[in-house]
């Protein structure tokens, strides 16, 4: 990070009772990048869509969320636990998350090993 600041992580269980936790923390760490208001609110609902897509896959069990930021981008890394999420089949909601996660990222990834969504928005200030 070349913000100096030190990483950002957040632990969490797969619930998606505590999707706003998620949301706001995103939101957070976005302002410390230069991210206009509606950046930041394209953040805030990638971390959210992402979250619902982790709690498809992977109902109620361990969530790491790693935030990287800098001046110039934000990226969320949502690291399941043994989840191949290239098999995973979203439905449901899940499945409009796949949808907006492409759509609102920079970059989207899903990987394997270890099982991760990986998510990049850069900045527009």
């Amino acid at each position: 990070m070349s913000t100096g600041a030190a990483p950002i992580s957040l632990s969490i269980t797969a619930d998606p009772r505590l999707a706003r936790l998620v949301r706001m923390t995103a939101a957070n760490v976005a302002t410390l990048s230069s991210m206009s208001v509606d950046r930041v609110e394209d953040i805030r609902m990638a971390a959210e869509e992402a979250f619902i897509y982790a709690c498809s896959v992977q109902p109620h069990e361990a969530l790491s969320v790693t935030f990287d930021v800098d001046e110039a981008h934000v990226s969320m890394t949502f690291g399941l636990a043994g989840t191949s999420v290239q098999d995973a089949e979203p439905a449901g909601e899940a499945a409009y998350a796949d949808l907006i996660l492409g759509t609102v990222c920079d970059t989207y990834e899903k990987i394997d090993d270890p099982a991760s969504l990986v998510l990049t928005l850069k900045a527009d200030v």
